[in-house]
C-alpha cells in the first residue's frame, strides 16, 4: 500500500481527525493533507511518527516471489508436455527410491 492510503487508512482507523493526528505526532497538519493527497513522499521517520500515532507499526517483509530463480521453470515450460510427463514420472521414481532406502 503507498503511503498516501496507507496514512489515510490508519488515521480513519484510530477515528482521527488531520488536526488530531497532527498535535498527536507533532507533524504540520498541511503537511499530512500533502502526503494523503500523495503530492509529497513523506521520510520514513516521520510515516512512522504518524503511524505510531495511529497506533499502528510500520513493518518491512520481502515482497512474494522476490529473489526467486525462475530459470528452472523457464527451462521446464520449454519442455513438450510430453517431456515434462516423462520427467515427472522420472522424478517419482527417484523420490520412491529415496523413501525405500529410509525405511
Amino acid at each position: 500500500m503507498a503511503a498516501p492510503a496507507l496514512l489515510r487508512y490508519a488515521r480513519r482507523q484510530a477515528a482521527l481527525s488531520q488536526r488530531k493526528l497532527a498535535m498527536r505526532a507533532g507533524v504540520p497538519q498541511p503537511t499530512i493533507a500533502r502526503i494523503e493527497r500523495g503530492t509529497i513522499i513523506p521520510r520514513v521517520d516521520t510515516l512512522e511518527r504518524l503511524l505510531h500515532a495511529c497506533g499502528l507499526e510500520l513493518d518491512v517483509q520481502p515482497r512474494a516471489g522476490a529473489g526467486v530463480d525462475r530459470t528452472p521453470i523457464r527451462a521446464l515450460l520449454k519442455l513438450t508436455p510430453a517431456d515434462r510427463a516423462a520427467l515427472a514420472a522420472e522424478e517419482a521414481r527417484n523420490v520412491a527410491a529415496v523413501v525405500a532406502r529410509r525405511v
